[in-house]
């Protein structure tokens, strides 16, 4: 029986995990606005092995994502805690897929030999994937670099060809990079002909012409899109309908406004808080962009963040 990661129209445009980015409302609007996959925040492994409801609470999603299919991604190093915590996601959570993450970079994750950490051990890596894969029907995809520590995509493609992967994000930057410089294209695209599965590329898509020109130059299945839709939801669509026709402010600001008032139904007032970061990526790239953003970190509440639209509109004239 085929997954839904076989089933899906190419190229696959996914909105990567971002950690305090893609909750519930962004993975909603991202959803609305063309992308095919949505991948929650990291969600704790081991948090969810000792009981933590506040970690069952990151994988809630907003009534639904759009036409979207709907991802966990799972971090941790320990396959015990995996093994149980994907017959959690599968019970409670019911999503479309699960995902395991051997990219992050975050100091603090690695101390926990997790993410890029976990990457470089290639044995524990393959009980980790397969500690998943034997405990739920679920699809497993995972996200990985380049290249952490002396280990490449190709080693751990290799150590891993024996176990039923769906998919593999692979993010074009090594660990040293972090989320900085250009993606190694030439990479991702060896990395792509020797994975048997649904092979995403990921890293440095900022608008259309650097998406075509990720899936051209590496034969990808499709991309992976994070800080790229920061404040721009509506890339995915601009990627589909090959048109990059620029939004007006009116326009941003509509799109940013139900963005605000979602965080608030879902979170409150600290709902607004988180908003914030959001805001002043919307604004980016508007004139008198820094102004605006200043009155944007100060919102706290629904109230607030009209006023310092209506007041950029006016003085905007």
């Amino acid at each position: 029986m085929k997954n839904f990661w076989q089933t899906i129209k190419k190229p696959i445009l996914a909105l990567a995990p971002m950690a305090g980015i893609t909750d519930p409302s962004f993975r909603y609007l991202c959803g609305k606005y063309g992308a095919d996959v949505v991948y929650s925040e990291m969600v704790s492994a081991t948090a969810m092995f000792h009981g933590s409801q506040k970690t069952f609470r990151l994988m809630e999603s907003y009534k639904k994502n759009g036409k979207a299919k709907f991802v966990v991604q799972l971090f941790g190093a320990n396959p015990k805690h995996f093994a149980y915590a994907v017959k959690q996601v599968e019970k409670r959570i019911r999503p479309d897929g699960i995902d395991i993450n051997f990219g992050c970079p975050v100091p603090k994750i690695h101390k926990a030999g997790a993410g890029a950490k976990l990457f470089q051990d290639l044995e524990l890596s393959h009980d980790v994937i397969e500690a998943c894969t034997d405990n739920t029907k679920l699809p497993i995809s995972v996200k990985v670099r380049i290249k952490a520590g002396r280990v490449s995509v190709l080693d751990f493609i290799e150590r891993m060809k024996d176990l039923p992967i769906s998919c593999l994000m692979v993010h074009g930057r090594t660990l040293v990079q972090g989320f900085a410089g250009p993606a190694d294209l030439a990479v991702l695209e060896r990395a792509r002909k020797k994975f048997n599965g649904v092979f995403l590329a990921n890293g440095g898509v900022s608008d259309r012409t650097s998406a075509e020109e990720m899936l051209k130059k590496t034969g990808a299945d499709g991309l992976g899109i994070g800080q790229g839709s920061c404040g721009r939801p509506w890339i995915f669509d601009q990627i589909k309908k090959k048109k990059e026709k620029r939004k007006n402010v009116k326009e941003i600001f509509q799109i940013a406004l139900e963005h605000a008032k979602m965080m608030y139904r879902e979170k409150g007032d600290q709902g607004v808080i988180e908003m914030r970061k959001h805001l002043c990526w919307y604004a980016k790239g508007l004139p008198g962009a820094a102004e605006l953003r200043k009155e944007f970190t100060k919102v706290s509440n629904i109230d607030d963040i009209k006023k310092a639209m209506r007041d950029f509109l006016r003085f905007a004239k």
